[in-house]
């Protein structure tokens, strides 16, 4: 009796082993950030984003300054522990320590007022970028004219930089640079903001 309790143990032990090893292990995020979430509907809504796409203010995406277009995110409120996952098809925010910028739709889903305290986790990125590129976003103009006096100077100064058009606040902006890592972007942006004010690292577009 004790023989058969014994083999109906290591049985057990054994199929519990082959559950165990069945369930797929849980992946950790390919990225994680932690800081202020911001979100954006009216008057965006219906204008091109910077990816190309028009902007639907109820559909889940959101912009970021540095992800590739097509990436996936999820957003955890960290007030209520509400998720979202919402796919980068923008750029932005440009406000200092804010660091996503999510549609109307994704900020309802995860209760989100105004602003939040979020962990955003990178899920999946696109492969179709095989070099990285990032710069430094600074200025911000209504005219194109009133930016080519920013754009000269920085040009004298640091040899590459050129102006780009962000439809979904209908401005001109001065991309400075085209660095390989981001720390070379953040020295570059520290030294820029000593000087003309405000300045965001962006990954360099392709179409840019």
């Amino acid at each position: 009796m004790g023989w058969a309790f014994r083999r109906r143990s290591v049985l057990l032990l054994l199929t519990l082993g082959v559950v165990g090893c069945s369930r797929k292990p849980i992946e950790p995020p390919l990225g994680t950030e932690v800081g202020i979430a911001s979100w954006y509907g009216k008057p965006y809504d219906g204008r091109q984003t910077a990816s190309g796409e028009i902007f639907n203010m109820e559909k889940m995406t959101a912009a970021h300054r540095t992800y590739p277009f097509g990436t996936v995110v999820r957003v955890v409120n960290q007030t209520n522990n509400k998720v979202v996952e919402v796919r980068i098809n923008d750029r932005g925010p440009f406000v200092a320590r804010r660091i996503i910028d999510l549609s109307h739709a994704a900020a309802q889903a995860i209760s989100m007022a105004s602003l939040a305290n979020v962990r955003v986790e990178v899920v999946s990125k696109p492969r179709t970028r095989s070099v990285e590129n990032f710069a430094v976003q600074i200025g911000e103009f209504l005219q194109r004219d009133d930016a080519r006096p920013l754009l000269g100077q920085m040009q004298s100064q640091y040899g590459t930089a050129k102006l780009v058009f962000r439809a979904g606040d209908q401005t001109w902006r001065v991309l400075v640079g085209m660095l390989p890592t981001m720390e070379d972007a953040n020295a570059l942006a520290r030294r820029i903001e000593k000087q003309s004010g405000p300045a965001f690292v962006v990954l360099y577009d392709q179409e840019e």
